[in-house]
Formats: structure tokens, C-alpha cells, sequence
């Protein structure tokens, strides 16, 4: 049996734990192991579909110390003018550059891959190689680090929760990219599942030439989208970003109800949805371009019968009833859950520590900034309340909480020179950087943050009310 110390046991070499373990070696002197069960680093990723990509710009996305992208705007497909998203062979491209040319060359960090964590008690850790079945034990130091929170399932890795009847063709998003190998080419395709995996499958489906009326799409629940222009980092996209915070809270503020919120949110460019005739009740921060959603609409067959149960030869049957289905059809399983629902919890507690959001839902930019503070504050107590958790939204009215959530921790952190002087010089808070970039001539861009902070004040006033008729 193996045996070493470390300051900080990080389980999870995903974008959270490398995103915690980059900040963490920046800001102190620190000993750092982390534990992945993959292969590789990534996390998630190494699971993901081939035409995976982020649904937010590479520009914010990762660990602070190296840049993602080269902060190019997209000049062809459905993201033109929009800053570039990296495809799922970049990210882990990414992650493997910060592992093995950031993290190791340090000599502070130690990484165990294909290891399963067992547990820890008084401070020993204990460590398993799944290929050799080799023990460690690890003496933590300081504390452990759990980075698994966000872990999401995925479809390669997650066998459905329904029946399937033989002779089914059922395939994963990864197995669909390899249906040209198929002697037996399918005339129709279902996909089944609403969230962005369904999503990516539709786009790639009509990319690649499928015909609209060939696609079927079991959609349980429609889902509100984040229109990704209000997701650009650049300066030029102020009234978009900023702008869009500003409308959000105005928004919040007027809302009479939580249906009129989001009817709100979409007639100022805010939301988008599919199916312009039928009201999304999920809302996951699912983000797409206005031209994604618009290549969606070609898509006229929708089933909305609830979740599958089971897939017949000829038929879906669902929750809600049964579903005829036309010969030679090709289901596309989507209905892994990428958020799965978790209570929250304090971030930091005796010997440990569990990331979580900060700023909804940006995973990495929450994980440094928890980093940061374990580093630089004293206690507990002071941290968590530095580190207020943003919960992930579970239904039309978490977008409400998540939404005052993030706009108190900004003005906390606002207050706090220290804290705030670190984000505006992070690569992960790009929205930071441009409104301290702001000079005292650019009027328009003054006003647009003196709408902010009333329109914030208001949206307090009236979050109760709003939530009350939820």
C-alpha cells in the first residue's frame, strides 16, 4: 500500500476540480492531489458526443491562469458574429494542456487517474487504481475537496430509464454520428428528451441534411433558452450583456406572475423558446443563438405525452399515452439528466469543501472564486458568507432565486476590494472587466448601469410578491 501527504485532496479532475486546483496553486504554496476515475482530464467531457460544444463563449469557460479560444467571433453557422464556443474535442484538448503544461510541471501537484476515491476518515484518505487495484493513503492536510457536485450524467454512460422492445433501433448522440457504417439506413428519427443534448442531436439532424418532417422529438417539457448575444464578453456587446442584466432585473421587477416573467424576458430579448405556440415550463440556463432556434423551428413533430416508458416496435408508449410511430425509425436517446437536482449545502466545512455555483451557471468562474477565498480568508464562517450559494434552478421559479441570488454575492463582492480587484483582472469574469473599463465620457454605457442598480432594488421589492404566485 502506497502512502503520501497533501495539502488538498481534490476529487474530480473536471472543469471544476481543474478550475479549483489552477486558482489554488496561483494563490498559495500549496500541495495539490487530484482523483479521476477517467483516463484523461476533463471529467465529463472525455464521455461527451462528438458534436458536443459550449453553449457559452470559450472566452469565460475553464481555469483563469490559460485562455480558451483566441477570443475570435464565429463567421459562418448559426453562431456568426458571436464569439467562438469550443467543440467538445477542444475543451478536452484543453484540459489535458492544463494538466500536463500548468498543473504537473509546477511539482505541487500530483494527479491519479483511473482511481476511485473510497472515502476519508481522521484525515486518511483512501485511494483505489482501477486498473491495478493498488491502494493508497492519503494523509490531507489541510482539506478535502469535492468537485463531483455538478457532475452530469451523459447519454454514452447512462442506460435509459425505459423499456426497449427488441428490433428497436435505439442509439446514443455518439453512436449517431456513426450511422453511415449502417447497411440499413433509417427514414426517420425520434429523439427522445428536451434538454440540450436533444437539442444538439436536432441541430446536428438538420445540419446534416435530415428532412424536418423525418424527426420526431418527444419533448416531456418545453424549455426556456438564454439567448446566447446576451452572453458575449465583448465591449461592443455592452447593451446585450450588461444591458440584459438591466432588463432582467427591470423584468423581475414588473412581473406579475411567473408566466409573465418569462413573456417578459422574451419580448426584450432575453428568452428564447422552440415552439413559439407552447409555454416552456424548465428552465436549465440551456443557451442558444437566435439562428439555432430558428433551424429548431423547421421541426413540426412534437410528442408531448410525458416521458417514455417503453419503445415498441411500432409505438412510444409514453406517461400520458401511446404514440404510433412510422417504420424503420432511429431513437435517439437524449434523457440522461445533465443537472442533476442536489441540495444545496455550505460550502466550506470542517475539512472540506464542496463547490458550488456563485454566479449561476458559471461552473469554473464559481470554482476559482471559491478557491480564491479559501486561500485568503480566515474562517468558515466568513467564507460561506462570502461564497453565498446560488442554487440551480428546478423549475420557472428558480430562475427568480438564482437571478437575486447572483446580483446580492455581485454587490457583496463589489465591496470588497480585495475580492473585487482579483475578478476584474480574471479571464472568468469578463463582465467584471468591461464595466470597470468604462470611461467617464461614455454616457450611454453609464446610464445602462444606473438602470442596473435600480432596476436591481426593484426586482427585491418585488421578488416575494413574485414568488408568491408561484
Amino acid at each position: 500500500m502506497a502512502s503520501f501527504e497533501t495539502d488538498y485532496l481534490i476529487i474530480g479532475a473536471g472543469a471544476t476540480g481543474l478550475s479549483f486546483a489552477d486558482t489554488l496553486l496561483k494563490e498559495s504554496d500549496a500541495h495539490i492531489t487530484i482523483v479521476d476515475k477517467h483516463a484523461q482530464p476533463g471529467g465529463h467531457w472525455n464521455d461527451a458526443y462528438p458534436f458536443v460544444a459550449l453553449h457559452q463563449p470559450s472566452a469565460f469557460y475553464g481555469v483563469n491562469s490559460l485562455e480558451l479560444g483566441s477570443r475570435r467571433k464565429d463567421t459562418v453557422g448559426h453562431n456568426a458574429g458571436l464569439y467562438e464556443l469550443a467543440s467538445g474535442a477542444e475543451v478536452t484538448g484543453y484540459f489535458h494542456k492544463v494538466m500536463h503544461q500548468s498543473l504537473l510541471p509546477s511539482g505541487r501537484v500530483r494527479y491519479l487517474p483511473m482511481s476511485n476515491y473510497s472515502g476519508i476518515q481522521e484525515a486518511q484518505a483512501s485511494v483505489q487504481s482501477i486498473l491495478s487495484g493498488q491502494e493508497s493513503q492519503i494523509t490531507v492536510r489541510k482539506k478535502l475537496v469535492d468537485a463531483t457536485y455538478f457532475t452530469p450524467q451523459v447519454p454514452a454512460t447512462t442506460p435509459p430509464k425505459f423499456k426497449v422492445a427488441d428490433g428497436v433501433r435505439l442509439v446514443t448522440p455518439t453512436q449517431l454520428t456513426q450511422i453511415w457504417q449502417s447497411v440499413d439506413r433509417p427514414k426517420n428519427f425520434c429523439i427522445l428528451g428536451a434538454g440540450k443534448t436533444a437539442m444538439d442531436a436536432a441541430v446536428w439532424l438538420l445540419t446534416c441534411g435530415a428532412s424536418p418532417e423525418s424527426i420526431h422529438w418527444v419533448m416531456p417539457r418545453d424549455s426556456w433558452l438564454i439567448n446566447r448575444i446576451t452572453t458575449q464578453p465583448g465591449i461592443e456587446f455592452f447593451e446585450h450583456s450588461i444591458g440584459g442584466v438591466a432588463k432582467q432585473m427591470k423584468a423581475i421587477a414588473e412581473a406579475t406572475s411567473i408566466d409573465d416573467l418569462f413573456e417578459r424576458l422574451e419580448a426584450s430579448g432575453q428568452m428564447l423558446r422552440i415552439d413559439p405556440t407552447h409555454t416552456p415550463r424548465m428552465f436549465h440556463y440551456a443557451t442558444m443563438s437566435e439562428g439555432e432556434v430558428q433551424l429548431l423551428r423547421q421541426i413540426k413533430q412534437f410528442i408531448r405525452k410525458g416521458r417514455v416508458q417503453v419503445i415498441e416496435r411500432d409505438a412510444l408508449v409514453l406517461a400520458e399515452g401511446r404514440e404510433s410511430m412510422p417504420a424503420n425509425t432511429l431513437y435517439i436517446n437524449c434523457t440522461a439528466s445533465g443537472v442533476e437536482p442536489r441540495p444545496s449545502e455550505p460550502m466550506f466545512q470542517p475539512g472540506r469543501i464542496v463547490p458550488q455555483l456563485l454566479r449561476a451557471p458559471l461552473v469554473t468562474f464559481s470554482a476559482a472564486v471559491c478557491a480564491y477565498v479559501e486561500v485568503h480568508y480566515d474562517d468558515d464562517a466568513l467564507k460561506n458568507k462570502i461564497c453565498a450559494v446560488v442554487p440551480f434552478p428546478r423549475d420557472l421559479s428558480g430562475y427568480v432565486t438564482a437571478s437575486i441570488a447572483n446580483m446580492v454575492n455581485q454587490v457583496s463582492w463589489s465591496q470588497n476590494k480585495k475580492l473585487r480587484q482579483w475578478m476584474t483582472d480574471s479571464r472568468l469574469d469578463g463582465f467584471s472587466k468591461m464595466t470597470a473599463s468604462i470611461e467617464e465620457d461614455e454616457h450611454d454605457k453609464i446610464a445602462i448601469l444606473m438602470d442596473l442598480r435600480a432596476n436591481g432594488m426593484a426586482a427585491m421589492d418585488n421578488v416575494k410578491k413574485l414568488m408568491a404566485s408561484a
